[in-house]
């Protein structure tokens, strides 16, 4: 059974850094690739960022694009986002999830985690 299990997730103020981690279980995590989405109150839910399953190659979306970043420990069957410079308007709930494709496709992801709230105050 596949888990996704996000942390890290909490109030911070705006300017402020947070790291969401997301610790991954059966599957064979080194060779996934991994994707962080989010989504706000009366929105859908959107791409943040991929990492093939290397962690060599990444992907962003330009409202976090210089901001956010993602990484892949293969070791530790964990994905992380480091945010800095964070804004109100990245106040969401942020999923992270699995694929066996390095993709900003919702529709590529087999496995999504439950969720972790972020929010931003300005």
């Amino acid at each position: 059974q596949v888990q996704l299990v996000e942390s890290g997730g909490g109030l911070v103020q705006a300017g402020g850094s947070l790291r969401l981690s997301c610790a991954a279980s059966g599957l064979t995590f080194r060779t996934s690739a991994m994707g962080w989405f989010r989504q706000a109150t009366g929105r859908e839910r959107e791409f943040v960022a991929s990492i093939n399953w290397s962690g060599v190659t990444t992907n962003y979306a330009d409202s976090v694009k210089g901001r956010f970043t993602i990484s892949k420990d293969n070791a530790k069957n964990t994905v992380y986002l480091q945010m800095n410079s964070l804004k109100a308007e990245d106040t969401a709930v942020y999923y992270c999830a699995a694929s066996r494709y390095f993709s900003p496709a919702r529709g590529a992801y087999d496995f999504w985690g439950q969720g972790t709230q972020v929010t931003v105050s300005s």
